[in-house]
């Protein structure tokens, strides 16, 4: 089973537009690919749904509801510090160390994106993950 990190653009993308970002959604869903979560990514998401699309407690519940019934929940260990420009976007390198992903998939141009990889951990656009891994 493929172990994948996906950052917060990719739920953001899958809730409000679908696209690639919610077939990589649907295949966490069917199980065809494995999720894997933090808490500290899962307070991001709420904190994102909240501040910038102005989402009621219920929906950010239900959202979070729904991420935890498909993905696997990870307690990173180590703290990293790889990313300066954009800190919280570390807690996606930690989950997927921890978790040993074999990918983050990320719409994140400037700062994971342009990592390309990380510790053997590849970083893809969806359409790149799409694309190699052809399900």
């Amino acid at each position: 089973m493929i172990k994948v990190v996906i950052d917060t653009t990719i739920y953001i993308a899958a809730v409000l537009f679908g696209g690639n970002s919610e077939k990589i959604r649907k295949l966490a869903k069917e199980g065809k690919i494995e999720l894997l979560i933090s808490e500290n990514i899962l307070t991001e998401i709420a904190g994102i749904f909240k501040r910038k699309f102005n989402w009621f407690d219920w929906q950010i519940s239900e959202l979070i509801k729904d991420i935890r019934a498909i993905a696997t929940l990870v307690t990173p260990i180590l703290s990293l510090s790889v990313i300066k420009e954009d800190e919280p976007d570390n807690r996606f390198l930690e989950c997927a160390i921890e978790g040993k992903a074999r990918y983050i998939i990320t719409g994140d141009k400037h700062h994971l994106q342009s990592l390309k990889e990380y510790q053997g951990i590849k970083i893809l656009s969806p359409a790149q993950f799409l694309e190699l891994i052809k399900l």
